[in-house]
């Protein structure tokens, strides 16, 4: 066309520009992002991105090393930090312009509870609460972490109206890591001692964990009711281990108790509230919320559920968070006594629904105002954590091949492992891959949370694996295909049973085993309370049989909440010797009564048998 002058081509320069300013980015920057940082146009760093062969959009989060390798062209050095850190240095920021006030609000102190299996941890937080936790885990033995909030009730006491929130942490070694997790939150630890069973290897586990977290601890010695109690001998012991008691010229707080008996229990409050004012815990309610992770699960009815302790700031009812590689919006929020919140100020518990996915124990949760941005970083370290999962899983090389030959006759035991929380999965796999030694190697093919299902059987049979089940039930559907494929499926609820069963296969030491004969299940329709009767669940059997003398077990959301025996097994108005598929029925359970509509009841008989060592 006549007088057309064509537009100059856009001409990139190859020569990097000579480092001259530093800029901050977070994991999982956007284009936009990065542009707006090193002061350019979003479609001139998309241009130098395709240049290098990468196609980005406006929106696209980039990988931190090509971000920095595009911030160095453009003449900028970048120091990298976590999405969590720039949260917080925006609140500093903020509060630095005056927006927030300082640390002003005194928040309750957290304290963990700590001690060797067995000493009355959980007792006595039941006898400071008033409820029972001990009579609903599994062999009396506390297997996740608790998160309470205590009000002090005696009006006579100083602290009068103080508040206190509890973390119960596991006691059994195999918990380390969790009890662990439960000190880096806690502003106090309360270590308890059985004055009639001393100090224990438990015992100088947590005042280990507690040193490393360097939060002060507080001993209560427990148990001082018993005849054969000897508080001085634990004094005497713990001062050997560096904690000197007040009255022996000390500065550490001994506190004699009873959990059972409920004695000196204000005492005990008291000098927590009186240890943490030293301490002169701060918060600052108007910021955002931020807090850690105690526990995630997986429930049936509301998807993934998370119990956070918020740390700082204040969280509140649709506020959008991200909470390690998941995002999401706080959809409802309920306090450890199960009533529902909107708001949750520092240092209080809450279980949060609303996730995206399942976040791990141990994870930082902080509350932001752009979802879409929460949504971008979620992604990002959904991606990185992806890419370390493939790398892990390396393929056999010639040189591995080598290794193996050299080392013929060693067996390799592969395992599937699920579990009802996150947590608990997290320990137990840690725990079976220590249990290797040089005849048999232990290998994770998988784990998770949730029940057992048709392809955790699938992948067992493909594999040769055996599937572990901490906690959980296998799905009906999935228990039928591992009998046909012939899958070992191991269903235990504590871990120490779990981890001596492990061990005894794999030196080919296994005792007879109980085997378990599956009957039949009934799904409870209605209950009903009948007076010196008890709870009696009016069922329907969905399939198989139930008979008057099975042992039975309670499974809620697939979880086992009770094993027992059956009470009696009624048809209409008459006792049943036996009820099958598609009879509906009342079943009560021998000394338990808290049955619900929704529930099923599984039926079976157990047998000894002779045990075959794995292979």
């Amino acid at each position: 066309m006549k007088g057309f002058v064509p537009p100059p081509r856009l001409s990139l320069s190859n020569e990097p520009q000579p480092i001259t300013r530093s800029i901050t980015i977070t994991e999982g920057v956007s284009v936009k992002d990065l542009a707006e940082k090193l002061g350019l146009r979003a479609k001139d760093l998309i241009a130098r991105l395709l240049a290098r062969g990468v196609f980005a959009t406006i929106n696209q989060t980039l990988d931190t090393e090509l971000a920095s390798e595009m911030a160095r062209f453009f003449g900028a050095d970048t120091n990298i930090i976590t999405f969590e850190e720039q949260a917080a240095k925006e609140v500093a920021d903020a509060a630095a312009g005056d927006e927030l006030p300082p640390e002003t609000g005194i928040r309750p102190p957290v304290v963990t509870i700590m001690g060797h299996v067995d000493h009355g941890k959980t007792t006595l937080l039941d006898s400071i609460r008033s409820t029972d936790v001990a009579g609903g885990e599994a062999g009396g033995i506390t297997q996740h972490i608790g998160a309470y909030k205590v009000t002090i009730q005696d009006k006579q006491s100083p602290a009068y109206g103080r508040q206190i929130v509890f973390l119960d942490t596991p006691g059994h070694e195999a918990f380390t890591r969790m009890r662990s997790r439960g000190a880096k939150a806690t502003d106090i630890v309360v270590l308890v001692v059985a004055a009639d069973d001393g100090v224990m290897p438990q015992t100088i586990e947590a005042i280990d964990h507690a040193h490393a977290a360097e939060v002060p601890i507080i001993v209560a010695v427990n148990k001082i009711d018993k005849p054969d109690a000897l508080p001085d001998r634990v004094k005497k012991q713990l001062a050997d281990r560096g904690l000197m008691p007040e009255d022996w010229g000390g500065t550490t707080v001994f506190v004699d108790v009873s959990a059972k008996q409920k004695t000196n229990l204000n005492l005990l409050m008291e000098m927590i509230c009186l240890v943490a004012d030293l301490q002169e815990l701060k918060a600052t309610p108007e910021r955002p919320a931020t807090g850690v992770v105690l526990e995630a699960k997986l429930d049936r009815g509301r998807g993934p559920v998370a119990t956070v302790l918020v740390q700082n700031g204040t969280l509140r009812a649709s506020d959008n968070f991200v909470v390690g590689n998941v995002y999401g919006k706080v959809r409802a929020m309920f306090d450890d006594r199960g009533n529902s919140l909107e708001v949750a100020p520092p240092s209080t518990p809450v279980e949060i629904l609303g996730m995206e996915g399942l976040p791990q124990a141990g994870d930082q949760f902080v509350v932001v105002a752009d979802r879409e941005k929460a949504r971008g970083v979620s992604e990002y370290r959904e991606q990185k954590a992806r890419e370390a999962t493939l790398a892990k899983s390396s393929r056999v090389s010639l040189e591995g091949l080598a290794e193996q030959i050299k080392t013929a006759g060693t067996k390799e035991l592969n395992i599937i492992l699920k579990g009802d929380v996150g947590g608990s999965v997290e320990v137990l796999g840690d725990l079976l891959a220590k249990l290797s030694n040089d005849r048999v190697r232990l290998k994770l093919l998988r784990s998770g949370v949730g029940a057992i299902t048709e392809s955790d059987v699938l992948l067992a049979s493909a594999s040769n694996a055996i599937i572990i089940g901490f906690n959980v039930r296998p799905e009906r559907k999935a228990q039928e295909l591992a009998e046909q494929e012939k899958v070992d499926i191991r269903l235990h609820s504590i871990i120490y049973e779990l981890q001596d069963e492990i061990k005894r296969a794999m030196t080919g030491l296994l005792e007879p085993t109980i085997k378990e004969t599956y009957q039949g299940r009934a799904e409870v329709l209605e209950t009903f309370r009948i007076p010196k009767v008890g709870t009696i669940a009016g069922s329907r059997v969905t399939d198989g049989l139930i008979k008057r003398d099975s042992e039975v077990r309670l499974l809620r959301d697939n979880v086992v909440v009770f094993k027992g025996k059956i009470g009696s097994l009624r048809r209409f108005k008459d006792d049943a010797s036996q009820v099958t598929n598609g009879m509906e029925c009342g079943i009560s359970i021998a000394n338990y009564s808290d049955i619900k509509a929704g529930d099923v009841i599984e039926a079976f008989v157990t047998e000894k048998i002779a045990a075959e060592a794995m292979a």
